[in-house]
């Protein structure tokens, strides 16, 4: 089921669409004074980077893309380790596989999100970067984060791909990091099918991560370049049918946040009188909404809620735990590059194994998602309301939720 941006596909994405196909120009390339190059990509990133509040973007293949790039733009590679949460989409650790660096996976707090404190637990001399995943549309911690990195001398790589649009303390998620990644795909604040975004304020991570993106071009060229390329890349680029869906789709970013967070209002206010619900800790009130997350006393209560329900508690959902990525478990470091993980010529040697992270464990087993804007039983999210339920429809689900 898709997330909040393919409920408001309308006109305006036809007309962008429309706009390319009535040239027939499909690349992101194209020279500027001509009139058959709509150059809808390249108006995408402009106008993304300045709604995040970066100086670049660079519009890719995924949110898993824009992980990837993220990672081989600060340098991230063989034995370096990078901190990520244990509770998170498999893409934020897969992209720390493939740039051949080490996942170090750290327990999450009761706000769903990467629990600083462990962070600092888990800092090694091959520690390179952070990266904290903003769970959920929930803004992680950002104050304490970039403490720790600052201390340690650490990069940050903002995972935004769940948040596209929330805020911190004021700030854009994406824009307070080294770097951040977004994410486009079916189940995201806005969508153009799949699709990604990387932003940054620094323009020399701006051109590795464009020529990453391409080949190794250099940002700015709209043609052929001979010569010049900074690194060897990959093809990770968009055309010019998804940069339309993705502009007009971004245009329409505040106003479907604003109808997320009136509809997660009225039905949080509708069960908050009830002494045996709890709710997860929000960071900050720029969160997106897509979900209202309740946190029982205990996992008994929460499974035998959710039974009621027909749904699942978090510890059950899906593949967003790290205790259900068979691609993970029960591997460890092997030596040079037999494997995609870590290598033990670097003196380390990490495994990956159910239940390695008690205290993640615990609060997902008494966690329950309520869909508000992501209807989605692959996160345990199917049961709930839409970003387009009406008043009525809430007051339905607050009903049942309370009875049970």
């Amino acid at each position: 089921m898709p997330g909040p941006g393919a409920y408001f596909f309308g006109e305006e994405e036809r007309k962008e669409l429309l706009d390319v196909m009535e040239t027939g120009y499909l690349s992101r390339y194209g020279k500027e004074d001509d009139p058959m190059f709509k150059h809808k990509v390249v108006t995408f990133e402009k106008e993304f980077a300045k709604y995040i509040g970066t100086r670049n973007a660079v519009a890719v293949n995924g949110g898993t893309g824009a992980l990837i790039t993220s990672l081989a733009t600060l340098g991230i590679g063989p034995g370096d380790e990078v901190i990520v949460p244990g509770y998170t989409f498999i893409a934020s650790i897969s992209s720390i596989i493939y740039a051949k660096a080490i996942p170090i996976l750290a327990e999450i707090d009761e706000s769903l999100n990467i629990d600083p404190k462990d962070i600092r637990k888990k800092i090694t001399k091959r520690t390179k970067a952070i990266m904290p995943v903003h769970m959920l549309g929930n803004p992680c911690d950002m104050d304490s984060i970039m403490e720790i990195a600052g201390e340690f001398g650490l990069y940050v790589v903002e995972d935004g791909c769940q948040a596209l649009g929330a805020t911190y303390k004021g700030k854009k998620l994406g824009s307070i990091g080294d770097i951040g990644a977004f994410s486009l795909n079916i189940h995201k604040t806005i969508t153009t099918g799949d699709g990604g975004v990387v932003v940054t304020d620094d323009d020399n991570l701006y051109e590795r991560a464009f020529g990453f993106h391409d080949q190794g071009h250099k940002p700015y060229r709209m043609g052929l370049e001979i010569g010049h390329r900074s690194l060897i890349g990959m093809n990770l680029r968009i055309n010019e049918l998804t940069g339309a869906v993705a502009l007009a789709q971004l245009r329409k970013t505040d106003n479907i946040i604003s109808m997320l967070r009136d509809k997660k209002r009225k039905l949080k206010n509708a069960i908050s009188g009830n002494k045996e619900l709890g709710f997860r800790k929000i960071n900050d009130e720029g969160e997106i909404a897509t979900l209202l997350t309740l946190l029982f006393k205990d996992n008994k209560t929460a499974e035998k809620f959710a039974a009621e329900l027909g749904t699942k508690t978090l510890a059950h959902s899906g593949w967003h735990v790290y205790n259900h990525m068979e691609q993970i478990l029960d591997k460890k470091t092997v030596t040079e590059y037999q494997c995609p993980f870590a290598c033990e010529r670097y003196g380390q040697e990490v495994k990956y194994y159910k239940h390695m992270l008690p205290r993640t464990d615990k609060i997902l087993g008494r966690a329950i998602n309520i869909s508000v804007g992501v209807v989605d039983p692959g996160i345990g999210a199917g049961f709930g309301i839409t970003v387009l339920s009406d008043d009525k429809e809430i007051e339905q689900v607050a009903v049942k939720i309370n009875a049970v």
